[in-house]
């Protein structure tokens, strides 16, 4: 590196990027066939500590070093790690260092790539920092905070050549994939709506303090976030086994809409072709206080809507419907059920339901989409081809963009026109601070 130690931390905690690019789908080649990929983590919670296992079961990787601002979650996950290389001292050595301050382990020249698993008002300074030090990154979804940085991150995937997989995995289960190469090939006709199901948008944060125990940086935790006081509901102390509560304030995160939206919302974009594009107008609920209804419209006769109830991500057209979610499909033909499997009462298996249908309605299919297995091998393969994976930054940024943009008609109760091609409001309409947030010194994006 041509900075020395010290002043490269410093550079990293205040992130700039220049003019958008959108990224070449190939760069050139960075790596040997043979070499190991060498992995930090960065925010080792639930999430992180189910990547780290998968990254560790794959031969390919080395991992050598985890971040926590949590003393005890870090100590946890570096045992993990070396006890993990300690019983298979053909793979790795149990050497795992463990870090407070992620600029410190992003500092690290010998590491290729991170997995980046925080509060989602981390994702972008983390992931832009990484990219800019010359690391592949894997971020969880929703890839970003706000709108601004989605952008951003783009644009650093861009200009630094890297690879960039967001943690959107429903692409890489062949349910979601099938449904929406039958919507692509028109099996269902000329698509009009298609309704998502997930929670509602995020609420101020106005949890009250609690004593806090000795063993987490308080201060890292909320980084660019406003300054208040610990509560356990946004970073439960210790080992725990649930999401934390945190992706429910807008401060941290988006509610719901950014959360399970991200998933659901990611899958309307693929089904309708959507990957380099979005809607181009966003319509609130009729009552200002209502958490469901708001409605993402498309070319002007395509609706997106959120609603409170269904599988996931439900698409109607002139001539039947397709209707997908984590371990169910079904496919219907002017009102009757083609092929279906959402329980064990439907009989058969969902494997059974999607061979069917690639045998009877896709055989010939005009549109393949792009067919991924396991959506971490995915990345590492992209990582040795230097090729965009599934889930690269601009499916991810833009996916990121259509759940920002329902949170801000929630949150403002307003109709926006927006400009997918350019990613900015339409002309009169919006507002600037609505794509981005303020930042807490001396972290910005």
């Amino acid at each position: 590196m041509k900075t020395n130690r010290r002043s490269f931390l410093k550079q990293l905690s205040v992130v700039s990027v220049g003019p958008l690019i959108l990224p070449s789908s190939i760069w050139a080649s960075e790596k040997k066939p043979n070499d190991r990929i060498v992995v930090g983590f960065i925010g080792m919670g639930k999430q992180n500590r189910g990547l780290v296992n998968a990254f560790l079961h794959h031969k390919r990787c080395l991992v050598v070093a985890v971040c926590e601002v949590d003393a005890t979650r870090r100590t946890d996950a570096k045992q993990r790690v070396d006890e993990f290389y300690k019983a298979r001292p053909d793979i790795g050595a149990p050497e795992c260092e463990a870090y407070n301050d992620f600029r410190e382990l992003i500092a690290r020249d010998d590491i290729d790539a991170v997995c980046i698993a925080t509060p989602d008002h981390w994702h972008a300074i983390q992931t832009i920092a990484a990219l800019e030090s010359g690391k592949d990154v894997y971020c969880e979804k929703p890839l970003t905070h706000n709108i601004h940085e989605a952008i951003e991150v783009m644009r650093a995937v861009n200009e630094n050549k890297r690879v960039l997989q967001t943690g959107s995995m429903q692409r890489s289960m062949e349910e979601f994939r099938v449904a929406c190469e039958l919507v692509r090939n028109g099996a269902i006709g000329k698509v009009h709506r298609v309704e998502c199901n997930f929670g509602p948008p995020g609420v101020p944060c106005d949890l009250p303090e609690e004593e806090m125990e000795p063993g987490l940086d308080w201060d890292m935790w909320l980084g660019p976030a406003p300054v208040r006081p610990y509560s356990s509901v946004l970073s439960p102390r210790g080992i725990h086994d649930h999401y934390p509560d945190w992706r429910n304030y807008r401060e941290y995160g988006g509610g719901m809409v950014t959360d399970w939206g991200a998933h659901h919302l990611d899958i309307a974009q693929w089904g309708l072709g959507m990957d380099d594009s979005g809607p181009d107008e966003v319509h609130p609920p009729e009552a200002p206080d209502a958490q469901y209804g708001a409605v993402l419209q498309y070319g002007g006769d395509i609706k997106v809507i959120h609603i409170q109830k269904g599988f996931g991500a439900h698409f109607f057209g002139d001539e039947g419907e397709v209707n997908v979610g984590r371990g169910r499909l079904e496919f219907w033909r002017d009102g009757k059920k083609v092929a279906g499997f959402a329980s064990r009462e439907d009989g058969g298996s969902l494997g059974s339901v999607i061979s069917r249908i690639e045998k009877d309605f896709l055989s010939d299919a005009k549109i393949r989409l792009y067919k991924s297995k396991d959506h971490i091998r995915d990345f590492l393969d992209c990582v040795e081809a230097r090729t965009r994976p599934i889930t690269h930054e601009e499916i991810g940024g833009r996916s990121a963009i259509c759940c920002h943009l329902m949170n801000q008609a929630y949150y403002n109760h307003a109709v926006i026109k927006w400009n997918p091609k350019e990613m900015r409001f339409a002309d009169d309409s919006g507002k600037p601070e609505w794509l981005t947030r303020e930042y807490r010194a001396p972290w910005k994006v």
